[in-house]
């Protein structure tokens, strides 16, 4: 490949790509709204117990705000197969190259995973105490639903990006993990 590969990391591409990353920005992306609007029936739930994980819900009027990741030179293959191993493992989400502004005003062509609104595991609308509910008690193959939310502030946080759903989820999620623990 001559030209760059560029990917948007929403969720846990953001503090875990699993690719060489040659360059990372920050970067907005208009027209989809980042949300726990995915039941995960592998990573971060089962099939007897979903959890849900973010996805990009196309939506007009809207952005979301995340990392544009460069890969590195001559991993772009390698990236790609392993970016479609693990986030299509179950086809709820679509890759698609769309543009995505950098914080400088330039923009970049992305690889981007998006969910397919019509897929099983799409599951837009859920109440926020319902997503805390469900966050505080799944646990998957890549780890507890928790710590995939609480990653994904912390990481958020670090680089600057606000979202008061994301934290008043994270704070009402350790509140249930606590009284669940006594």
């Amino acid at each position: 490949m001559n030209d760059p590969v560029w990917v948007f990391g929403y969720g846990s591409l953001m503090w875990d790509p699993g690719f060489d990353v040659a360059e990372s920005r920050i970067g907005r992306l208009h027209g989809y709204g980042r949300s726990f609007c995915m039941w995960s029936i592998h990573h971060r739930g089962t099939v007897e117990k979903p959890g849900l994980v973010l996805a990009l819900d196309e939506q007009a009027a809207t952005h979301c705000d995340g990392l544009v990741l460069r890969v590195a030179d001559g991993h772009e293959s390698r990236a790609l197969s392993y970016l479609r191993a693990r986030e299509l493992i179950s086809s709820a989400y679509v890759e698609k190259v769309l543009p995505v502004e950098l914080d400088d005003g330039s923009v970049v062509d992305a690889v981007t995973y998006v969910i397919d609104e019509q897929h099983e595991q799409y599951c837009s609308g859920l109440a926020l105490p319902d997503q805390a509910r469900i966050i505080a008690e799944a646990i998957g193959g890549r780890g507890t639903n928790p710590d995939y939310l609480y990653n994904t502030v912390a990481h958020m946080a670090e680089i600057g990006i606000s979202d008061p759903e994301l934290d008043w989820l994270a704070r009402r999620v350790k509140q249930i993990c606590a009284a669940t623990a006594q």
